[in-house]
């Protein structure tokens, strides 16, 4: 029957291969109770020493001549809680007189010397203390084992929860996603709204008038009004599209070096008659001169945008204060990092209502208002933000209740501009296109048909390419035979500034123009040296200036061209 763990751990192995030696001591434990086993040699005991044992009992002579090496290499082997004890029976004493002993001392490491003749009290003493020794190291393994135990589990406890909290990020970060994606469908739905709602008061006085135009017998007068209605339309819905580009930061603009100061002098004497007489104007601007290159229009109209929202802020009674600063860093705005460039700020102040903490943030979404319906579209300060954006600055707003609100715009401040340099040729050309034979390039159809009627009613011969790889295949290697080329930019294959460029490198002297309501190639990389004609165009905004890129008015046909194109 096998015995369990914890009696083996009890039991002493007896090496004395001579005389009786093994027997008596056997004997003697068995009368203290102590378990024993004997091993008749050294690899029987290094095997037994593999199982469980409490000590081991070994004669000098046993191991004085024998090989030791497997011995050695148990000793050197045990677990770190393991020291076997060893007591070395002798005839000549310890380690101090034996040098066998010595040399077993060192081999053993816990070994215990016991030189015979000997009282048998001794020996169960000295085995009685091994066994209690080696007890205690196996329960100091039990401890160890629990405490591994206890590391594994807290460990894979670690592991559990580094997986749960992983999971709780991501599910955060899936619940953010989705409240982002949702924030922008409704952003998207407002702005689609809104879009629809104005196009189509838009829309609606435009096909009423039309409706009346094609009536016959229809009074000269009443012609008159209503023709003015739809070219005034068509300006509001210029205008509208232009609001909507400047928030998406997709509008081509046409930036120029000027003083700023000059500027804002130049508008706050105009926002007299916005604001109304009511509210105080008042400009604060330092005497040096501060230049930015930004498209000055674009600026002008952000200024009226901020002016027109202070004034219905203070219900048209009021103080409105204009400041300008140059040489100031931005500051972090809106979770953007901020910069130690050098900026120019222009702040509005007001003394109006304010605006409430939770609306701060949507103060910029298109077509978010807190007026009155009917009273604002929601669309000016969206422009000026995308005009800040795309003018590589930001705009930044302040406000309290009942005290008043600061919106500072930042634009990134540069040298002046160099004196020497000309301003563009403002030579107006003719109305009358005197023949010149135009390539129309149009992937759309209707597009294409209603440019070339145009152009035959202002006088041009025109052809018509409906992508960019027909046009050059008709210009060929001689572009004389047409005066103009009339080109979309958004085109499927090889577009139209892509057409532009290649037409320069094939014919240097030929001039190009670009016309555009969107194109993001516009808005992102500029006009990339070509002259930039902005939809929509009138027929004689459009002939001034096909005749003036042809260089002479009244040219007879062939003798000089021009590349234009449009989105």
């Amino acid at each position: 029957m096998t015995q369990p763990a914890s009696a083996l751990s009890e039991h002493v192995l007896i090496l004395a291969p001579n005389g009786r030696d093994a027997d008596l001591a056997r004997a003697l434990l068995l009368d203290a109770e102590v378990a024993a086993v004997i091993v008749p040699d050294l690899p029987e005991l290094v095997r037994r020493l593999d199982a469980v044992a409490g000590a081991v009992l070994v004669t000098e002579e046993a191991v004085r001549t024998a090989d030791l090496a497997p011995l050695s290499r148990w000793v050197g082997q045990q677990p770190a809680w393991s020291d076997m004890p060893f007591i070395l029976l002798t005839r000549q004493g310890g380690a101090d007189r034996n040098p066998t002993a010595a040399r077993l001392s060192r081999i053993l490491g816990n070994v215990s010397f016991l030189e015979r003749p000997f009282h048998p009290t001794t020996l169960i003493s000295v085995i009685a203390t091994a066994l209690r020794g080696r007890r205690r190291q196996y329960e100091a393994r039990a401890r160890l084992e629990e405490l591994h135990s206890r590391e594994t589990q807290l460990r894979e406890l670690n592991a559990t929860l580094e997986s749960r909290i992983a999971e709780a990020i991501d599910e955060r970060a899936m619940a953010e996603e989705a409240l982002r994606q949702s924030q922008k469908m409704e952003a998207v739905g407002q702005l689609t709204g809104g879009v629809a709602h104005d196009f189509n008061n838009l829309l609606t006085i435009i096909r009423s008038s039309v409706d009346f135009l094609r009536r016959p017998n229809l009074p000269e007068e009443r012609r008159k009004r209503y023709m003015d209605a739809v070219s005034d339309t068509v300006d509001r819905a210029a205008k509208l599209t232009g609001q909507l580009l400047a928030f998406a930061r997709r509008q081509a603009l046409k930036p120029e070096t000027f003083e700023v100061g000059a500027c804002l002098r130049d508008v706050a004497d105009m926002l007299d008659t916005v604001t109304g007489a009511r509210i105080s104007v008042t400009l604060e601007a330092p005497d040096e001169a501060c230049f930015v290159r930004c498209d000055r229009s674009q600026f002008e109209t952000a200024l009226v945008n901020m002016a027109v929202n202070a004034r219905d802020a203070m219900d048209g009674a009021g103080s409105l204060v204009l400041r300008m600063a140059g040489n100031r860093p931005m500051p972090p705005i809106r979770g953007h990092a901020g910069s130690r460039a050098h900026f120019v700020t222009v702040s509005l102040t007001d003394t109006g209502s304010g605006i409430a903490a939770d609306q701060l943030g949507r103060i910029f979404e298109p077509f978010f208002t807190t007026k009155e319906v009917g009273k604002g579209t929601g669309l000016g300060l969206s422009q000026v933000f995308g005009f800040a954006k795309q003018s590589g600055g930001d705009i930044d707003v302040t406000s309290e209740l009942g005290i008043g609100t600061t919106f500072t715009l930042y634009l990134p401040q540069t040298a002046a501009p160099d004196a020497t340099q000309s301003g563009p040729d403002l030579l107006d050309g003719a109305t009358d296109g005197a023949g010149r034979r135009v390539l129309v390039v149009e992937d759309n159809v209707e597009v294409g048909r209603f440019a070339t009627q145009i152009l035959q009613d202002l006088g041009y011969a025109t052809e018509w390419a409906t992508n960019a790889e027909e046009a050059l295949d008709r210009l060929g290697g001689d572009q004389a035979e047409f005066d103009a080329v009339f080109s979309d930019v958004v085109m499927p294959g090889m577009g139209g500034i892509a057409l532009a460029k290649a037409l320069r490198r094939r014919f240097p002297s030929l001039p190009v123009l670009l016309t555009s309501g969107y194109s993001h190639v516009l808005a992102e990389e500029g006009s990339h040296g070509f002259e930039l004609l902005h939809k929509p165009y009138s027929a004689d905004q459009l002939s001034r200036m096909l005749a003036r890129i042809c260089g002479r008015r009244g040219s007879p046909p062939g003798s000089h061209a021009a590349v234009m194109s449009t989105v």
